[in-house]
């Protein structure tokens, strides 16, 4: 190669890192190496006080942050492919997100929320997907329980997860199958001893009071993202309030007489007019479910699909919807997904599965604050059991299913005034 060319190169790479404007993180199936973990890089821009904007639509979601050395070296510590953009580019991609001709929006993403994961303290990061991949992206959280709800703590925070959690006090209706099991008769043991700790001669009644505080914290602003069991079972906390639903094997005492009819749908969420179920050898809350309701679907054809939503007119759900797929691996859990007839009218659906009436991924709003229901386990899990070892997310860093949770954690970065729902 001539001299004279291999100056040219080198003045020329010079000049572009002179000139840089931004960093561009792709978020598209062919670019990005690590969606995952570009949600963490993201944030943790966001915690050095750096606003971040999100170009929804864009490349899968792709994310413009502010260039600088030790962001370039962050995204390849942590192998997060990026783009060095110069003005004119910025200008270009921020000419083709704000046409009126594309569905397309900017959002500008302010701090980095505080997140609170509500967690019996035992419990590992691998137990439940958003502890899991909260800890894979490197996206700082607290753990919170009973205790702390009670005492009115979840203020502090932006956003709340909700573990695999049954907030109607019938100890994950695991009862039919393994109420000999040693892990469940000490489990059983820790949450008599923590309501009695606290006051409460029920563990029905202490986990309604709790499911009372958590309906209080998102009327007042928060943040509320729950999965698998903790969504439908935090509706019927809510709405048989003051209503014993338990049988003796639960809390020593029989059921209210036709406690069916007197549950209070207009005390919750996300779901209305369901049907309670009695035994306690069945592994099943409610009517809400789909799980035995959806036939044999072959884990080879079980997809549900992300909804198509205006960006500049509904940033929010579009926010909630950003992947490198419209279409998203189904995986079980305890509440795999939810009967489209028994979610509420206000309540918008994220992601469904249409051939069996299915809702998979729900959001609503709910006084000053915003709630989503993701049914399922573990996106890289189809049917995890009890015992079952841990997803590996070094195995699936471009996880769709994955990416979905983590657009939940930075909704609530957003600039308020852009939230149009």
């Amino acid at each position: 190669m001539p001299k004279h060319f291999t100056t040219l190169v080198i003045f020329l790479f010079i000049w572009m890192q002179m000139h840089a404007s931004a960093i561009l993180i792709p978020m598209d199936v062919e670019s990005q190496d690590n969606h995952l973990k570009a949600y963490g890089i993201t944030y943790w821009v966001l915690s050095k006080q750096q606003k971040v904007q999100w170009l929804l639509n864009y490349r899968g979601g792709s994310f413009l942050l502010p260039d600088g050395d030790i962001i370039r070296k962050e995204c390849q510590i942590r192998g997060v492919s990026f783009e060095i953009l110069s003005d004119d580019q910025v200008s270009g991609i921020l000419d083709e997100v704000s046409s009126p001709s594309q569905n397309k929006e900017a959002v500008i993403l302010e701090k980095a929320p505080k997140i609170a994961v509500y967690s019996p303290k035992g419990n590992q990061p691998w137990d439940d997907a958003v502890t899991m991949v909260l800890t894979y992206a490197e996206i700082p959280y607290v753990t919170v329980y009973d205790e702390e709800v009670l005492d009115d703590k979840l203020a502090i925070y932006d956003w709340l997860h909700l573990h695999h959690e049954d907030f109607t006090g019938q100890y994950g209706k695991f009862y039919g199958a393994y109420r000999t099991a040693p892990w469940y008769i000490e489990q059983k043991k820790e949450a008599e001893t923590l309501a009695q700790k606290l006051g409460y001669s029920k563990v029905s009644e202490e986990k309604s009071a709790v499911a009372q505080k958590i309906r209080n914290y998102v009327i007042g602003g928060g943040f509320m993202f729950a999965m698998c069991s903790a969504t439908d079972s935090f509706d019927i906390a809510l709405a048989a309030e003051g209503v014993d639903i338990c049988e003796p094997m639960f809390d020593g005492d029989p059921s209210a007489p036709n406690y069916q009819s007197q549950l209070d749908f207009t005390k919750t969420f996300a779901f209305g007019n369901f049907t309670l179920e009695r035994s306690p050898l069945k592994y099943e809350f409610s009517s809400i479910d789909m799980t035995n309701k959806r036939g044999n679907v072959p884990k080879e054809s079980d997809y549900f699909s992300l909804m198509d939503f205006s960006a500049k007119w509904d940033p929010v759900p579009t926010m909630l919807c950003q992947n490198h797929t419209a279409l998203v691996k189904g995986f079980m859990g305890q509440t795999t997904s939810f009967s489209r007839e028994e979610v509420k009218p206000t309540v918008l659906v994220l992601g469904e599965n249409k051939i069996n009436g299915e809702a998979r991924y729900i959001h609503g709003i709910k006084g000053k604050g915003f709630f989503t229901f993701y049914g399922g386990h573990d996106p890289e899990d189809y049917q995890h059991r009890v015992g079952d070892p841990k997803t590996e997310l070094e195995l699936h860093p471009n996880s769709p299913g994955y990416r979905l949770i983590l657009n939940n954690v930075l909704f609530p970065a957003a600039r308020k005034k852009k939230q149009k729902t």
